[in-house]
């Protein structure tokens, strides 16, 4: 009697297991091998990728997997809530290098600054996880390789270039561990995001794609960046508020930590595009190598700019060519008025039925413990002496050495009207109609070819 009570229990014990447990677990991993997804770098697998996806969310949530050793060529898919999308070591998820399918912009009525691959609109609890990789198979979208960038295709209001991964209105997000790579146009696109991590990524752009930026925080809040690797032609992280999406509201309480960059652009970045107000920003414990740029505060439209802390910072910036915006300005602090211009998108650069546009304040931004290597000093300016405040230079040591035969002696205000560039000598801080400037416990050092000049304002 006892031996049968106990093989009963047993077997009762193993029925609730399976049904609570193994087999419920088992149900929510959705491979997308099993929904027909060839993965042999040739066929579109959109179609059965989208099953997968779909057929997950319908179920409530779950994991979308990518299995080790496949290439999965896709063109857009269209992603959802509750979903962890998982991809082994040795995947790889491939844009397809068809232009025509990309129709769906990144920008809403805005057709002009490129299309969406990976998507997702209004919704929450979505991750991104694994050893594998996301390529944007970004060359196959440009035009010939130059000597300092890839050619553009010639467009008029319509780019096909895919950003990589575009989440609009999402809460809860987390990417984690993956690698990002070659991406055609931006590459990571947070559009009013609520509680964001990043977290261990390798974002790797080729360095000659021109808008090829890392990781960009547009209306978004509560935003973790650490421990991540960043290349890319533009910008490698850039806080902004595009007009475009105006309806989400601020860019606030960002924290970006333990993160190695490059960039041919600017490889921190607040701007330029920024029509409401961005606030409570921490970047620490930062290195910034071979950039054209390296810490930016580029405001170029109506919002603001305040309470911003750089620290714990090392740069080392060069000169690039005037492809890319910067004049190897290891710290940058703006506001000019956007330009105005025959740009392929320029009727969404001011305020609706405006044909010129103004800029906001930039106030309380400090900088310490930060040591600069470069061909150019720190460059503070306003349209205005009061535009820009209450700026704050602790422990910001600057090492001026020329390594390139690029000329010097020029400052990069661009994009804005009139001249684009400040011209005169080499100078470690050149502080150009701002007010409440403070320099403190800073150490300039130059090579027998600079000026040897320490500050001009």
């Amino acid at each position: 009697m006892k031996k049968t009570t106990s093989l009963l229990l047993n077997l009762l014990f193993l029925f609730l297991l399976i049904s609570c447990g193994g087999s419920r677990t088992d149900s929510r991993v959705y491979n997308v091998r099993d929904y027909g997804a060839a993965g042999d770098g040739k066929t579109d697998d959109a179609a059965a990728i989208q099953r997968a996806i779909d057929e997950c969310a319908a179920a409530g949530g779950g994991q979308v997997l990518f299995p080790r050793g496949y290439t999965f060529l896709s063109g857009p898919l269209s992603l959802a809530s509750n979903i962890e999308y998982h991809f082994e070591t040795e995947s790889r998820l491939l844009a397809n290098p068809l232009e025509s399918i990309y129709t769906l912009s990144a920008f809403c009525e805005n057709r002009g600054e490129g299309m969406m691959w990976l998507y997702a609109k209004d919704v929450k609890n979505i991750s991104f996880t694994g050893m594998g990789t996301i390529d944007g198979n970004g060359v196959a979208f440009m035009g010939a390789e130059l000597h300092d960038s890839y050619e553009l295709k010639p467009v008029t209001d319509f780019d096909p270039r895919p950003h990589v991964l575009t989440l609009i209105n999402a809460e809860k997000v987390i990417i984690r561990d993956i690698s990002i790579r070659n991406s055609a146009y931006w590459t990571v696109h947070l559009v009013g995001c609520n509680d964001v991590t990043i977290d261990g990524i390798s974002l790797l752009n080729n360095l000659k794609i021109r808008n090829g930026d890392g990781i960009d925080i547009d209306h978004s809040r509560n935003v973790r960046i650490s421990n991540c690797y960043i290349e890319s032609g533009d910008d490698c992280i850039c806080l902004k508020n595009r007009r475009e999406f105006e309806e989400y509201g601020v860019c606030e309480d960002v924290v970006v930590t333990n993160c190695i960059m490059t960039s041919r652009s600017c490889a921190v970045k607040i701007g330029s595009e920024n029509v409401d107000s961005i606030r409570r920003v921490v970047f620490d414990n930062c290195v910034i190598r071979n950039s054209n740029r390296g810490i930016g505060i580029q405001n170029r439209d109506e919002g603001t700019v305040t309470d911003v802390i750089f620290s714990n910072m090392i740069v080392d910036c060069r000169f690039f060519s005037d492809v890319w915006w910067g004049k190897s300005e290891p710290i940058y602090v703006t506001s000019y008025p956007r330009a105005r211009g025959n740009h392929k998108d320029a009727g969404w650069r001011f305020p609706k039925g405006a044909t010129e546009g103004r800029c906001g304040n930039v106030s309380d931004i400090r900088f310490h413990n930060i040591r600069c290597t470069s061909e150019n000093g720190a460059f503070v300016g306003g349209d205005t002496p009061d535009k820009v405040s209450r700026i704050t230079f602790s422990e910001v040591d600057i090492d001026l050495r020329r390594v390139t035969d690029y000329p010097g002696a020029i400052y990069d205000k661009r994009p804005c009207d009139g001249e684009g560039y400040v011209r005169g000598k080499e100078y470690a801080f050149y502080i150009d109609r701002a007010s409440d400037v403070t320099i403190r416990n800073c150490d300039v050092n130059t090579d027998c070819s600079m000026s040897g000049y320490k500050f001009r304002n």
